[in-house]
């Protein structure tokens, strides 16, 4: 099985001042995953190149083991400095596509019609398309060969707006993805605890909430393959 994780460009939001970027951890915990059931694994980005880490996910409770574990790895980093751009990715060598979490990919994934492209030909091949947390705006605008959208009459779960103000960002981030979510015809649910770990799977699109559901959502993954 081969997997494409999809990380984001972003190294801020609109105010220049507020940094973010990849949420490590919602990476390298699904990696851990897809690594231990022998999968072989992808990076890519909507512009190709590197990937600015999020600093709040390099910090307690954040940075755990598994994120520690890579950001301390050359080897690993060396991947995130170089991921791959869409054009260069054939969607037939893939049986999953994985777009990862922070807010940065607010900006960068639902515009991006490479990710589009992949997305639609994996999922009509009969892959998975699956997202963690804000990864959910990635699906956004995937519309199928049909015209429908992907996630039109489908469950979706993704970063809660009910999480965005808890965190205080509900004033920095573009737009409300739970509201916009719902706007494309999706049948969105939550967890009844903020924070708290909880994924879904309908057919072969699979999503999780939060940060804390990364793992869940990677396992999720690999029994629906």
């Amino acid at each position: 099985m081969r997997i494409l994780n999809v990380v984001t460009n972003i190294a801020h939001y609109d105010d220049p001042t507020h940094p973010t970027g990849l949420w490590l951890s919602k990476l390298t915990h699904a990696w851990d995953v897809f690594e231990e059931a022998g999968f072989e694994q992808v990076i890519v980005s909507p512009a190709g190149g590197h990937s600015p880490l999020e600093p709040r996910s390099l910090k307690f409770p954040n940075y755990d083991k598994s994120a520690k574990a890579w950001h301390r790895d050359p080897a690993r980093m060396a991947l995130l400095d170089d991921t791959r751009s869409p054009d260069q990715i054939d969607p037939a060598d893939f049986d999953a596509i994985f777009y990862t979490g922070g807010h940065a990919v607010m900006y960068d994934f639902p515009g991006s019609e490479g990710l589009q492209r992949i997305s639609r030909e994996i999922y009509e091949n009969g892959g998975v398309v699956a997202s963690v947390c804000h990864g959910y705006c990635g699906l956004l605008d995937i519309t199928l060969s049909n015209g429908t959208n992907l996630v039109d009459g489908k469950r979706v779960t993704g970063f809660a707006w009910q999480e965005e103000k808890l965190a205080r960002v509900d004033k920095l981030v573009p737009y409300n993805a739970e509201d916009e979510m719902k706007a494309r015809g999706a049948l969105y649910e939550k967890g009844r605890i903020p924070f708290m770990s909880y994924a879904i799977a309908d057919g072969n699109l699979v999503t999780g909430q939060n940060p804390g559901s990364a793992k869940a959502t990677a396992k999720l993954i690999v029994e629906t393959l």
